[in-house]
């Protein structure tokens, strides 16, 4: 499933947060959005995902225009990933992911057998079966994090949204995740997901991304491939910091390290 954004202007009411966006990014394709806080990345977010009418443009998904769409139709078709912590009630593992299915079955039906075995699938293909009768409020944050990219799936939807999925997860439980979504955009046997991320972290993009959207003041800056785009001069100009983007292994990972850092908090011990 193809999502193409074309010259897309975002915004709450009156406010316009962001114009004259557009890419494409194709099945099987990871795309990262990057940009400063207020950039409007999680406006764009809700924009796509038709929680929030375009204030012109299009968004659209293999050629048709999403703006007529049904939520039912939109839930089939966009599987949409919050930062960790979404719900404070004690539902199992299990029932999270079970809520998955709702577009499926609508919101007073009874989950038939069908929709317990995608969620059991979802849960044995992301390696958390375990977790299946634990309390969601006493596992940790890469568990619930694990679990919430688990119900998107149970959704069994083409394109795949999330915001900040690693926002506030240590370091074993961010590569767990990234690795997860890589895996889900490449598909097992078949055709994968087109996923779309945001981050503020560039070296997830030079990771697991094809494409990177820099966003800044609502504008694309820049799209392309990660090394086409994270360079230190782009890093200048939308962030205002002096970096240097180093290659790190033999297998084209980058990282960008801030120039005079080091220097500057040494100096300050001093």
């Amino acid at each position: 499933m193809r999502l193409s954004v074309e010259d897309l202007a975002f915004g709450y009411g009156e406010r316009v947060v962001g114009a004259g966006v557009g890419f494409a990014v194709a099945a099987g394709e990871v795309l990262c959005l990057l940009g400063p806080n207020g950039g409007g990345k999680t406006t764009l977010f809700k924009t796509l995902l038709g929680l929030l009418p375009p204030r012109g443009g299009r968004v659209r998904v293999d050629g048709e225009d999403t703006a007529g769409w049904s939520p039912r139709r939109r839930a089939l078709a966009f599987g949409y990933v919050p930062q960790a912590g979404a719900g404070q009630f004690p539902f199992t593992g299990r029932g999270m992911v079970l809520m998955g299915r709702t577009a499926h079955r609508g919101a007073f039906s009874a989950p038939a057998a069908s929709d317990h075995a995608a969620a059991e699938a979802a849960l044995e293909r992301l390696g958390i079966a375990h977790l299946a009768e634990r309390d969601w409020l006493r596992i940790s944050g890469g568990e619930r994090q694990m679990a919430l990219i688990a119900r998107a799936l149970a959704q069994a939807p083409r394109v795949l949204v999330l915001d900040e999925p690693t926002a506030s997860l240590d370091f074993g439980n961010q590569v767990r995740v990234l690795e997860q979504v890589r895996r889900l955009a490449d598909g097992a046997g078949g055709e994968g997901l087109t996923v779309v991320f945001s981050t503020h972290h560039p070296e997830q993009a030079f990771a697991i991304a094809d494409r990177v959207a820099l966003l800044h003041g609502g504008r694309l800056a820049r799209f392309g491939t990660p090394e086409a785009v994270i360079t230190a001069p782009m890093m200048r100009e939308v962030y205002g910091t002096e970096v240097e983007v180093v290659p790190v292994g033999a297998d084209g990972m980058r990282v960008c390290l801030p120039v005079g850092l080091r220097r500057a908090v040494r100096a300050q011990v001093r």
